[in-house]
């Protein structure tokens, strides 16, 4: 059984454990950071993806800070960063990860140089907070939290609540995926606190907000807690409906399609498969202006009828999610997965197009 949950409306303030409090976490990475370098020497990555970009971030990452780069004018900086940002919302996981290291350099640079640091820091964190996401599609687990600890750490350095409220959405989400659901909530749950204040302040207060409830959501749906993932589902569909429309603010992608995508992702999570491929059906998958958030609309459809031991329709939701970002598909370790299980499966011959899509993301049975 699970304890109930506060949900978005309860005003209650909970107390740090240990993942959340700041001396124990930086104990935590202290550990990690070696086990880090090991990776981004190489070990345990795939022969193909021995010259990946994403093992260049990763040396990058955990190299000191460049002294030669060239530091710019906040506005040119933030460009940059809306840049990569975007790169990344394509699907293009590793032309970001490419992008990424330069970006991070001219941003310590111009930081280093300004008169008042904290639009630079904020910047900053939004890297990282990126660097985080990034690396969790990848399947980098050790480097997702060093960077979503460096961006709560560099978002704290501002006064920017957005920031700061995406930077610990990052650090939830890494929380949450190495096992720590409850911290992870807290950690959710103070940050919409925070938030509820100012909603009124316009839609990137909302969509931030709304993002907030719907990681919170699926952080519940994954641990179990059926009642606080529905009742915080609700939530962020009203928050979907105050917005009144799909954005893409503050890089949210947050709105009432947003939401639908999050609707098949925590039904799944909670072992409602066909509930999952209903919602599905409510999408017209041609209306998600994010090519990453449509190549995870068609990766959590494939995930569902995998479960559903309907291999056909599971193949072909993953070729679309191909078509969406081939690099969903190649670097998702969930995806791996299926392709493998596909591969191993009694049909699996009947399954046209199975070894060589296979072939392509690298999956090996």
């Amino acid at each position: 059984m699970h304890a109930p949950r506060p949900v978005a409306r309860v005003n209650v303030i909970l107390a740090p454990d240990e993942e959340t409090d700041p001396m124990r976490r930086r104990t935590l990475l202290a550990g990690l950071t070696s086990l880090a370098g090991t990776a981004a020497l190489g070990a345990g990555v795939p022969s193909w993806a021995k010259n990946d970009p994403v093992d260049a971030l990763e040396r990058a990452l955990l190299a000191p800070p460049s002294t030669g780069a060239i530091p710019v004018e906040v506005t040119e900086l933030r460009r940059q960063v809306a840049e990569v940002r975007s790169v990344f919302q394509l699907g293009h996981y590793t032309e970001s990860a490419s992008r990424l290291p330069a970006v991070l350099s001219t941003a310590m640079a111009t930081r280093a140089e300004a008169e008042n640091p904290a639009d630079a820091n904020s910047l900053m964190a939004d890297l990282y907070t990126l660097a985080s996401e990034l690396m969790v599609k990848l399947n980098r687990t050790q480097s997702a939290l060093i960077t979503a600890d460096r961006a709560v750490q560099t978002a704290h350095d501002t006064d920017d609540i957005l920031t700061q409220a995406t930077a610990h959405r990052a650090w939830a989400i890494v929380l949450r995926r190495t096992g720590h659901a409850d911290a992870a909530q807290s950690l959710i749950s103070d940050s919409i606190e925070s938030l509820q204040p100012d909603l009124h302040r316009g839609p990137e207060h909302l969509s931030v907000y709304g993002s907030l409830l719907s990681t919170a959501a699926y952080t519940a749906a994954v641990d179990g807690d059926r009642d606080t993932a529905l009742t915080l589902t609700a939530e962020a569909v009203e928050a979907a409906a105050r917005l009144g429309s799909d954005g893409n603010h503050r890089f949210t992608a947050f709105g009432p399609t947003g939401v639908g995508l999050y609707r098949i992702s925590v039904a799944r999570a909670l072992g409602d498969y066909g509930a999952a491929i209903e919602a599905a059906r409510r999408i017209n998958p041609a209306a998600i202006p994010v090519a990453e958030r449509r190549a995870r609309y068609w990766s959590d459809i494939a995930h569902a009828f995998h479960e559903w031991n309907k291999p056909e329709q599971s193949l072909r939701a993953l070729l679309a999610a191909e078509q969406a970002s081939p690099d969903e598909v190649r670097y998702r370790k969930p995806i791996q997965q299926i392709t493998i299980s596909l591969l191993r499966h009694p049909t699996a011959r009947a399954l046209p197009g199975l070894e060589a899509f296979a072939a392509r993301t690298g999956a090996v049975a």
